[in-house]
């Protein structure tokens, strides 16, 4: 199994005072330490806003910076919002990272979920899924065919004649795409866009597993060339997670942080669209209690603990795993967490054997 890290850019607002410039070179020093720790991938979120949940407008821009700061571990956004931008830009600027990465970008995709992004925008929320449905296969069109028309409902343009579709991406037939879904609609619709799957934070390893198994049952429905993507099969799923010596100290260091955040993650339920309610599976007042969150949810405790957890996970057909985390622990916690879990947890989580999926007959 491959491990990587999600980063959101999430100001911690104690220590990033307004208007929380020292965030993205926090973010860069922890990814800079990553590659060094042996880490396969970083991601990158696209969020807009606000400053409870992220500041990074444009995770294209920052990618093509941290290509140049990087060497070895790939580069990925997760996911880009799709209803928020142009399908050729998603086309140029992802083939653009990729050339400037010398091949080691990868895209995750979504419609989003925070309805005030939308309004930010001026782009309807209540539209996104269709305008994501539109949008999905020009991109994916606008990699394979170099050359496309479009005359929709929400995009129409000319690509043809003497114009070609540039620049061309270093990976071929273009890089590794996924799609961040939690539905069963949507979980069909990436299966059958040849789209490897990225799965959230919050769901179970059992809820994980029925997604999966939902998935594999549609990929046969994945048409060529779309089945050719490099991360067709590949199901991507993010963890909050924290490692200590022992199970105690892991909670001692980690629980006003995780519980904070997970609170303040979906504070007002109208912020995040009914986020929760369609990818948890957990409810009551109790639900953001650490004791809970344990239940299946984040990956806290030592090494030994942890390392089991993702076993569990690895089980029901994961293949590659996410780290996530908030920014109250303090960046020097904070990496001490991350050494910890190279050094005792990453060399046993890149041992286990997680092959790719292949479609249900």
């Amino acid at each position: 199994m491959q491990v990587g890290i999600l980063y959101t850019s999430h100001p911690d607002l104690k220590s990033d005072p307004h208007p929380h410039h020292g965030i993205h070179q926090r973010t860069t020093d922890e990814i800079m330490e990553a590659e060094q720790m042996g880490f396969d991938n970083i991601w990158i979120a696209e969020h807009h806003f606000s400053n409870r949940y992220g500041i990074m407008p444009d995770p294209f821009s920052y990618l093509s910076y941290l290509a140049a700061k990087t060497s070895v571990i790939k580069l990925g956004a997760a996911v880009m919002v799709v209803p928020l931008h142009h399908p050729m830009r998603i086309v140029e600027n992802a083939a653009f990272v990729d050339i400037l990465s010398s091949g080691r970008f990868q895209l995750g995709m979504g419609s989003g979920y925070r309805p005030y992004e939308f309004e930010g925008l001026g782009i309807s929320y209540e539209e996104r899924r269709a305008i994501q449905a539109e949008a999905i296969p020009l991109i994916l069109d606008g990699f394979h065919n170099k050359q496309m028309k479009a005359d929709g409902k929400y995009f129409n343009f000319d690509v043809t004649g003497e114009w070609e579709i540039y620049p061309q991406p270093v990976q071929q037939p273009h890089p590794p795409f996924y799609m961040g879904a939690g539905t069963n609609e949507s979980i069909a619709m990436a299966a059958r866009n040849g789209f490897g799957l990225m799965q959230s934070t919050l769901p179970s390893a059992k809820v994980i597993g029925e997604h999966i198994a939902h998935y594999r049952k549609h990929m046969a429905e994945a048409p060529a060339p779309y089945n050719q993507n490099p991360a067709f099969g590949d199901v991507d799923v993010c963890r909050m997670t924290f490692v200590a010596p022992t199970d105690a100290k892991a909670k001692e260091l980690s629980e006003e942080g995780i519980t904070t955040h997970m609170k303040s993650f979906m504070a007002g339920g109208a912020k995040t669209g009914g986020y929760l309610g369609d990818i948890s599976d957990k409810s009551g007042d109790d639900q953001f209690a650490y004791d809970n969150l344990m239940d299946g949810t984040i990956l806290h405790g030592s090494p030994d603990t942890v390392l089991r957890k993702i076993e569990e996970f690895k089980a029901v057909g994961t293949t590659s795993l996410m780290l996530h985390y908030p920014p109250y622990y303090g960046q020097e916690r904070t990496l001490e967490m991350l050494r910890l879990f190279s050094k005792e947890v990453l060399p046993h989580v890149h041992a286990i054997d997680a092959p790719r999926l292949i479609a249900a007959e």
